[in-house]
């Protein structure tokens, strides 16, 4: 088995959640994004795409993270990470989901608004084009200005608020069991930690379970899937800069609130 992955990539993260929850040591192949590495000719093959992570076992590469994750729930089943009862795995479906149906575009938006504009470069602007690539553009030098960035931080506000309403219901999303559910969501909870946006839960008091289930979720073995890769350059960065943000993401999640 291998991964194909980057230390800092949330997509790549939710894969290692789960592997590392089954004990499973796939050789590690990291890819620097900001190299291109991943638009090597050699890696399209495996994942035309261009993106991480890509698992390969049994010589077959298998993409898209959150099929990646059913996968090793199906080919390796001992710590199950799927509800057996169908309304719960529904749950659950509902959970993984949302990365794929926006909450990793607003991520992404937010993260590179926040901080990962000041490393951007020609050679990654250069590997878009039409809309996407005037949407970065915009990004890049516009920040939080940007045209693209309230929406964004309102998707990712209600995606907190609707998680915290389920963690006042249930100990884990999907019910009682930790699942690919809280995997799926974790991540992202933890790319706001790292920004110094933890204040989207901890100076809201109807969101308080999301620090009891965050605990809960580091505690879990598999969470060196995260911890282990943790990169402190990033991490320097994403503090200074969301620090620096925090007054001006208040202002626009205010002025929606104000609006509705």
């Amino acid at each position: 088995m291998e991964l194909y992955h980057n230390d800092m990539a949330i997509c790549a993260q939710k894969v290692r959640l789960v592997l590392s929850e089954k004990n499973l040591t796939p050789v590690l192949h990291h890819l620097d994004l900001r190299a291109g590495e991943s638009h090597a000719p050699e890696y399209l093959k495996l994942n035309p795409k261009g993106v991480v992570p890509t698992l390969v076992d049994h010589g077959i590469p298998i993409t898209e993270s959150t099929v990646i994750c059913e996968y090793l729930d199906d080919a390796y089943p001992d710590t199950p990470l799927r509800p057996r009862d169908p309304i719960a795995r529904a749950a659950m479906r509902r959970w993984t989901m949302l990365p794929d149906t926006g909450l990793h575009s607003a991520a992404g938006t937010v993260s590179v608004a926040i901080a990962f504009r000041h490393q951007e470069n020609a050679r990654q602007l250069s590997m878009l084009s039409g809309r996407a690539r005037e949407r970065a553009r915009d990004l890049l030098m516009n920040g939080l200005d940007a045209v693209l960035v309230p929406d964004q931080l309102r998707f990712y506000d209600r995606a907190i608020g609707d998680l915290a309403r389920q963690l006042d219901q249930t100990p884990w999303l999907a019910g009682a069991d930790y699942s690919l559910a809280d995997i799926a969501m974790v991540p992202y909870v933890c790319r706001l930690c790292q920004l110094e946006q933890s204040w989207w839960w901890e100076d809201n008091p109807t969101r308080s379970s999301i620090a009891r289930w965050l605990a809960r979720c580091k505690s879990k073995k598999g969470y060196a899937g995260i911890s282990t890769f943790l990169n402190p350059a990033y991490l320097g960065l994403m503090s200074v800069t969301g620090t620096r943000a925090s007054s001006q993401i208040k202002a626009i999640l205010d002025q929606s609130k104000s609006t509705r």
